[in-house]
């Protein structure tokens, strides 16, 4: 089961953006944990299962293929205060992720009618879920 947080696991693409959003947050004195890249289908099935079939909240309504992160197409991340995870800190969720818009990437704070995922970004490409199980790439 692999659940990443290296940046050498995304694509290329998303890698720099990921270096950029690092460099960008640091510019605004926000240190950044990367939580999460790449999953393989094993791990994306434990975290659907979590709240549904296993003990615990709710983390994703994205069952294995259906998630960018099996793809290394999106990456999750945590801002540090005083070098701990600052969950409970949804400003500074959003000031990250306005810095992931900004470099063209999709944050799903913004997400409506889904889990609304403070933690996440992703960039797409232009390709949907659907063309990503057909085997496209960007």
């Amino acid at each position: 089961m692999v659940n990443s947080r290296s940046l050498e696991d995304l694509d290329p693409m998303v890698k720099d953006l990921a270096k950029q959003l690092i460099s960008a947050c640091l510019g605004q004195n926000i240190d950044l944990l990367i939580t999460s890249t790449y999953r393989d289908f094993e791990c994306q099935t434990v975290l659907y299962q979590k709240g549904r079939q296993t003990p615990g909240v709710i983390v994703t309504n994205a069952r294995a293929g259906e998630s960018f992160h099996n793809y290394r197409l999106a990456l999750d991340f945590c801002p540090l205060e005083d070098g701990k995870c600052a969950w409970n800190d949804s400003a500074a969720f959003t000031r990250v992720g306005v810095l992931a818009e900004g470099l063209g990437m999709q944050w799903a704070g913004r997400w409506m009618g889904a889990l609304r995922e403070l933690a996440h970004v992703q960039w797409t490409g232009g390709l949907t879920i659907q063309d990503l199980q057909n085997g496209k790439r960007p």
